[in-house]
């Protein structure tokens, strides 16, 4: 016979294992200012679940496709300026469309290109919080899983527009002359802001607390940019496959006000894993003379003209950005006036 002592000892042992595997399920997850979905984390991972009309994984030896991926907690107001851009027969099979839409908000689906590309799990996102960037990763490796062509993912705001052709933004993102040097292939970049003497980064950086983000981000790799930018393949497969970074980004901030995320996060990661595949900058203008509240200048009905889209096309990093933002809804009825015309006449 066993001693009393003996088997409560074994039991305890026993016991360990068990407790360890179900702690994760019986312990409530630490808590944001701004909530955060335990299965925010697995939502990057190969388990993401496809809607039914996405179905291009069969495809063979396919051409390099463009998945844009909108990011929208309202309707998608400029769609039928985006019909225009995605419209030409030449574009069809060089594009993918993947809508990730607040499910507490209800957003109608537009329809046309944008039918049945609403992808399934989105969750509730608020400005400056980690939300946005969980949305921005499920939107990724939605895409990724869906069709292995994808190969350069531009994130767009539903204030977003477009500044030239479809033909002129994908010959843009895969320039030969750009992708090969002596006649040797070089890799693509991925066109995403990196800023590093940002005047007020230091407060961002210590909005979590002063050694928060030690020791994976010391403040000398900490970086800010937009939150809207075109990543290659293999920069959307290292965002996806981070949990490192990612930890310490969605802690929660003691300073909000000072608490941008989703602006920090992904040129951090990408300015660490891989500075010289960024081009460190962005192909979205986007104009912060006027910001209120953080915000940047949204552009009114009065203001659309082919001077305007001439102006926000010009840029000193690139020969023309690409896409624009913040427009209002009432923006839509001039630019689709010029849109044959100006926009997307290359």
């Amino acid at each position: 016979m066993f001693s009393t002592p003996f088997v409560l000892t074994f039991s305890l042992l026993l016991s360990l294992p068990i407790l360890f595997l179900l702690a994760p399920r019986i312990l409530p997850p630490r808590l944001s200012s701004v909530p955060i979905s335990p299965s925010d984390d697995a939502s990057a991972t190969p388990t993401t679940r496809l809607p039914s009309s996405f179905s291009h994984l069969a495809a063979s030896k396919p051409k390099l496709k463009i998945a844009f991926l909108f990011l929208t907690n309202s309707d998608l107001q400029f769609a039928p300026l985006w019909e225009k851009f995605f419209r030409p027969p030449s574009a069809k099979s060089l594009y993918n469309i993947y809508v990730h839409a607040d499910p507490t908000v209800n957003v109608t689906s537009p329809g046309g290109v944008f039918e049945g590309k609403f992808i399934e799990h989105a969750k509730r996102t608020y400005r400056a919080s980690p939300t946005l960037i969980s949305a921005t990763r499920r939107l990724l490796a939605t895409a990724i899983l869906d069709d292995p062509a994808n190969a350069f993912f531009a994130v767009i705001s539903q204030h977003c527009i477009p500044l030239h052709s479809f033909k002129f933004v994908y010959h843009s993102l895969r320039d030969p002359d750009a992708s090969t040097q002596y006649g040797i292939r070089l890799q693509y970049k991925s066109f995403i802001e990196v800023i590093s003497d940002e005047p007020r980064l230091w407060k961002r950086y210590v909005a979590r607390g002063r050694y928060a983000m030690m020791p994976e981000v010391p403040f000398e790799d900490f970086r800010v940019g937009s939150q809207f930018f075109v990543l290659t393949r293999r920069h959307a497969l290292m965002v996806i496959k981070d949990r490192r970074l990612w930890k310490k980004f969605r802690m929660p901030c003691y300073r909000e006000d000072e608490c941008y995320p989703e602006e920090h996060y992904f040129p951090t990661l990408l300015s660490m894993q891989d500075p010289k595949g960024c081009t460190q900058y962005t192909l979205t203008k986007v104009n912060w003379t006027g910001t209120v509240n953080g915000h940047p200048y949204t552009y009114k009905k009065s203001e659309i003209s082919p001077e305007l889209i001439q102006g926000l096309r010009e840029s000193k990093y690139s020969s023309s950005y690409l896409f624009a933002r913040k427009f209002a809804p009432d923006c839509l009825a001039p630019l689709l006036k010029i849109a044959d015309k100006v926009i997307f006449r290359d």
